[in-house]
């Protein structure tokens, strides 16, 4: 490191240690956050050592995943190399932290003081593997210890992409064990908690990795920041709207806003308004400004990282104060409440599949996201004079309403309570989103609307090519893989321990939505695409796996209807509902949805693949004329005068 970069690099580190240490200490004192437990109190040094040691570990863990982040997105190969060491050394950080954060809040929860006898490890271990709280902290452990690995074996290239993704995928159990996961609305509590923590992790840790190459190469500095600028803007998008909804589910009642829970999170928020203000003036003023004021804009950026604690260091001392209390009266819960998490929804009608609605913050994100980036795209190509299908956009859109609803509206609402209603999630997400999805084409519209960068680095349209174009991919592509994965996931999921799993998990109930989507847009992508794929079939063999495909559904939803035993017994018949059919006559009826709802898209698939076929011939007749044209009709009177000798063959034979 040059004097100037170690210089900034060291204050940056400094003034993200100093002050979100000091906002953590000022906030446990003020608000009880280490005030002594009422009951088994493992004493002050576990009081006030484990929230310190949590904010080490949140720091570490964001600096590790930032820093990924914005070498994958944003660094050419060698500053992917620059800043492999910070990336390394905070996932160590991250281990080490995560372990000891893992001991003591052992030692808060069973009250116990720390010893080196044979009863004090086989309570961690049974904290560790029986213990939901224990095995969830466990599992980051694991990530870290994996992510720290990986990130000394592998400096540069593709592998930072998957680096990070392994780094936010070790978040997901803090996510699972925050303290509101076991509240009603569980799902919309860890998906928002997810959504929090990727976002702060990219936001604060891509900051700090920014020092580590800012002041190597003057001329790469413009475009570092402004990549760096485009991660922070969806971070602080991630970041409010996590934030708004965690605040929704912890207060009950206005005046909780004055309860020492609630005035941390206003604190919070307006500092991350002022961190969100700091972004938008970068955006506006301060970038166009860099090759002049090189230095001025470290030191703004510094006083940014010093905000960042600030705010990093509430978030850790709101998470060890107590929220407030739910005023209503407790009442027994219900069967359906035991089970879900949640009170049981009112009774199905018509009118409830516009009225009730479940909304899952992460995916109502990703819809409108996409839609805008979508939009965005468009609109580039358009200001510089390209054309775009409109349908190709309405389509698109529809689509990712359709996903909005059927993850936000009433099917999400009645899945867990009526198999009916997710087997209609299940048909509209597999087969009615891709279809609306696919015409979109919307990696044809990402190589148009973004263009190739030349400088090594890999943007958003180079890490979506690349992994298109991966044996992988040509794999998963092909037509006759995709219809097999696509009509024998059914029978896989149904009647495997897959769908229990997906049905009394949450992570389980994610990967379902994410493979179903996968699975039907391959399908149609394979059928109708219009991006480009490397196989093209027959259009006999297209229609062929169509037939084949509505046969399979055909069959598979007439056994549901004729299926006289319920699928997860203990679930779906134990809600204890007054209202609707029996559950073995609800399963009856999503069988009928599964043949039933299955055809319509299959149906549409059936008449676009019929259209194309059409179009083909049509080109390939006018290609043909053309050539013909070209030659003077040489092939028409080449084809005349072979006729002409077959016939005086066949008067010579006679």
């Amino acid at each position: 490191m040059t004097g100037t970069k170690a210089r900034f690099f060291l204050l940056a580190i400094a003034a993200l240690a100093l002050t979100s240490m000091i906002a953590t200490l000022v906030a446990l004192a003020l608000f009880g956050g280490a005030a002594p437990m009422q009951f088994s109190d493992p004493g002050p040094v576990v009081r006030w050592g484990t929230p310190l040691v949590k904010l080490v570990m949140n720091l570490s863990m964001g600096i590790a995943i930032g820093t990924l982040a914005l070498s994958a997105f944003a660094g050419n190969p060698e500053e992917q190399r620059r800043l492999q060491p910070v990336a390394s050394w905070a996932s160590s950080l991250w281990l080490l932290s995560g372990s000891i954060y893992f001991v003591m809040t052992y030692l808060s929860a069973a009250g116990v003081p720390l010893s080196y006898g044979p009863e004090f490890s086989s309570g961690l271990w049974l904290f560790a593997t029986e213990i939901e709280l224990g095995m969830l902290l466990a599992f980051n452990v694991g990530f870290a210890f994996l992510l720290s690995l990986l990130t000394i074996m592998f400096g540069a290239g593709r592998m930072t992409a998957v680096n990070a993704a392994i780094g936010m995928a070790g978040l997901y159990p803090l996510a699972e064990s925050g303290h509101a996961s076991s509240d009603i609305g569980h799902a919309v509590a860890v998906n928002s908690m997810l959504m929090h923590l990727v976002g702060i992790s990219v936001w604060v840790g891509g900051l700090v990795a920014l020092f580590a190459v800012y002041f190597d190469d003057p001329d790469r500095r413009k475009a570092l920041v402004s990549r760096y600028s485009t991660l922070a803007l969806f971070a602080f998008i991630l970041v409010a709207i996590s934030g708004l909804t965690s605040g929704f589910i912890r207060l009950y009642a206005p005046e909780d806003l004055l309860s020492g829970y609630g005035l941390l999170l206003i604190a919070k928020a307006a500092v991350l308004l002022v961190l969100g203000g700091f972004g938008a003036w970068h955006r506006i003023n301060l970038i166009s400004k860099i090759e002049h004021k090189p230095i001025g804009f470290a030191s703004v950026l510094v006083v940014e990282v010093a905000i960042m604690g600030v705010a990093a260091g509430l978030a850790t001392a709101l998470a060890r104060t107590a929220p407030p209390q739910n005023p209503a009266q407790f009442t027994a819960p219900t069967p359906a409440q035991i089970l879900t998490g949640d009170p049981l929804p009112p009774e199905l009608t018509e009118l409830s599949w516009v009225s009730v609605w479940d909304v899952d913050p992460l995916w109502l994100t990703v819809s409108i996201l996409a839609i805008a980036l979508y939009l965005n795209g468009v609109r580039i190509l358009r200001a510089r004079g390209d054309k775009w299908s409109n349908g190709r956009t309405a389509s698109w859109i529809a689509g990712m309403l359709v996903l909005a609803y059927v993850t936000s509206g009433a099917p999400n609402a009645y899945q867990d309570y009526l198999f009916s209603v997710h087997m209609v999630g299940h048909m509209i997400l597999s087969m009615m989103v891709p279809v609306l999805l696919v015409p979109g084409a919307p990696v044809t519209l990402l190589a148009r609307a973004q263009a190739a960068r030349t400088d090594g680095s890999r943007g958003l349209r180079e890490w979506v090519l690349w992994a298109v174009h991966t044996p992988y991919a040509w794999f998963i592509s092909h037509p006759l893989f995709a219809g097999l994965n696509f009509a024998l996931s059914l029978v896989m999921f149904y009647y495997t321990p897959l769908f229990r799993w997906a049905t009394e998990q949450h992570l389980g109930h994610q990967w379902m939505i994410v493979h179903f989507l996968i699975t039907g847009y391959l399908f149609v992508q394979s059928l109708i695409g219009v991006d480009p794929q490397p196989h093209k079939p027959p259009f006999p063999v297209k229609l062929m796996l169509l037939i084949g495909t509505m046969a399979f559904h055909a069959f598979f939803g007439l056994g549901l209807m004729n299926e006289k035993s319920l699928l997860l017994a203990d679930w779906f018949g134990s809600m204890g509902r007054t209202w609707g059919p029996t559950p073995l006559e609800d399963q009856a009826i999503g069988g009928a949805f599964a043949w039933g709802v299955g055809e319509l898209p299959t149906l549409v698939i059936t008449l676009i693949v019929v259209y194309q076929w059409s179009r083909t011939d049509d080109r390939e007749r006018k290609r043909l004329d053309r050539a013909s044209d070209r030659s003077g009709n040489e092939d028409i009177e080449a084809y005349n005068k072979m006729l002409e000798n077959l016939n005086q063959r066949r008067e010579r034979s006679r």
